[in-house]
């Protein structure tokens, strides 16, 4: 997560800091004040939840052969 700034949260809370919004990059207050972050907005928020439900972000990995019945042969001994 990238800090970009602080400044005083109006709730005397101390400092909050201003932080990258990970969907559309603009300033987003990392505080409790703001009840998104770390997006900068519920918009944003929803665009993340929406790529996830979406599986738009995964981990790669390598298929098995479609002719493998039950899974990598590799591992077979």
């Amino acid at each position: 997560m990238a800090f970009s700034k602080t400044h005083n949260e109006p709730s005397g809370q101390g400092a909050a800091r201003t932080v990258v919004c990970p969907t559309c990059g603009g300033d987003s207050v990392y505080s409790p004040a703001n009840r998104y972050r770390p997006f900068c907005s519920e918009r944003c928020k929803q665009i993340d939840l929406g790529a996830w439900a979406s599986e738009d972000f995964r981990m790669p990995a390598e298929a098995p052969p479609a002719d493998a019945q039950y899974g990598d042969p590799r591992l077979e001994h």
